[in-house]
């Protein structure tokens, strides 16, 4: 296939002083051996030397900024609100892509047309990009996803975007779960798809959302389910419950392994 034919994809960053592990994210977007690729930068204003970063890049991204916003959820909707691509994807400032991530991504969206969101596995990595574990990946779909079976790495997955000008943008009151509300739109109306290739790392950090703020992710979910007809006596307000009690247990054997690794 020429490369005039190929789906442009559009690949969003948003940022918050994360310079830490900011410029490992741009490179391994860049370093990406796909040829038709556009990449967005949103930064949230960092004055930790992020910006310095993402001006050294600047002349391999499409568009960038730096400048207060609303959050993640919101930086993330900026982007996209000026992505041009066929297929939308957003890696956060400090996870990175494999290489031949997206390649593998369009060509599996490509050859299958009813699939409307792909997505691979992910490895866990620590501060210093360590692999540490791996995320839970499976399939997964539109029943599961209502019943808290989410098993979509958000670093790895990969959407349309006619089906992202349906359901978007981002619902901004959601803090930690508007990916798990996407996956639950995006369900809806189209096959959502796990390839079994590891396309991604997820860097578990004490400063991270999954490690300082996991205990606000299933209230969010909760919100998701009820606002779609859910009722009180269902599986994910069980899982929720398990969950809420297993919480300390979860978050002391991520700190540990992460302690394990330095």
């Amino acid at each position: 296939m020429n490369r005039s034919e190929l789906p442009l994809v559009s690949i969003v960053t948003p940022s918050f002083n994360q310079a830490p592990f900011l410029e490992a994210a741009i490179q391994s977007v860049l370093g990406q051996d796909y040829p038709r690729l556009e990449y967005i930068v949103v930064d949230g204003g960092s004055t930790d030397g992020s910006v310095e970063i993402i001006q050294k890049y600047a002349p391999r991204l499409t568009w960038w900024v730096s400048e207060p916003d609303e959050g993640q959820t919101d930086a993330i909707n900026k982007g996209f609100a000026r992505a041009r691509g066929q297929v939308l994807a957003w890696l956060n400032s400090d996870d990175t892509y494999l290489p031949g991530a997206v390649a593998a991504a369009v060509e599996f969206l490509q050859t299958h047309p009813e699939v409307g969101l792909v997505y691979g596995d992910a490895n866990f990595i620590d501060e210093q990009g360590r692999v540490i574990g791996r995320f839970p990946a499976a399939q997964t779909d539109y029943r599961r996803l209502r019943q808290g079976y989410v098993h979509i790495p958000q670093q790895a997955a990969f959407f349309r975007a006619d089906l992202w000008r349906e359901v978007g943008p981002l619902d901004p009151t959601f803090y930690f779960a508007m990916d798990y509300d996407l996956w639950v739109r995006l369900a809806a109306r189209a096959e959502v798809r796990y390839v079994p290739q590891t396309w991604a790392n997820f860097r578990l950090h004490t400063r991270g959302k999954t490690i300082a703020a996991d205990d606000r992710c299933w209230p969010e979910m909760l919100r998701v389910h009820y606002r779609d007809g859910g009722g009180p006596f269902s599986l994910i307000v069980a899982k929720y419950y398990v969950r809420k009690l297993a919480a300390p247990l979860i978050n002391w054997r991520r700190r540990l392994l992460m302690r394990s690794e330095a």
